[in-house]
């Protein structure tokens, strides 16, 4: 299930991206806004790809991922989801885009909570001294 889940966020960015693509004039907002989506995008699966059989819908401890973007950032799957979504609502340039990512940053940022907590209890100390060097 949890598959199936992470993987309706990717299909719709990219149908979403791809509808976009092909309705859009181009203009410097356009291409930039796909070009921030792309990027986005794309460190988005790399953090996806880094996350591996730790990746979960729901908030749970199987291990403690340190390594590639996350050596830096404690939620890379989620900061640029975000940065990915930004990306097409400036290519958009619609109201109701930025107000999509505005509402779905709350989200993650209510599922970080939960996830952090979980990390805590499960690694105690060491995801404490994690969680200190590392960004978000």
């Amino acid at each position: 299930m949890d598959k199936l889940l992470g993987r309706l966020d990717v299909a719709a960015f990219l149908g979403l991206g791809l509808l976009l693509f092909t309705h859009l004039p181009w203009n410097i907002r356009t291409v930039a806004g796909l070009a921030l989506a792309l990027c986005g995008f794309a460190l988005w699966m790399v953090a996806r790809f880094q996350l591996g059989r730790s990746f979960a819908v729901r908030a749970q401890a199987r291990s403690l991922v340190t390594h590639g973007l996350y050596s830096r950032f404690r939620n890379p799957v989620y900061l640029f989801a975000e940065i990915a979504y930004l990306g097409l609502a400036v290519a958009w340039g619609r109201w109701f885009g930025y107000l999509w990512v505005a509402l779905t940053s709350a989200g993650q940022l209510w599922r970080i909570r939960n996830e952090e907590a979980v990390l805590e209890q499960a690694f105690g100390d060491e995801y404490r001294r994690y969680k200190a060097g590392t960004w978000f």
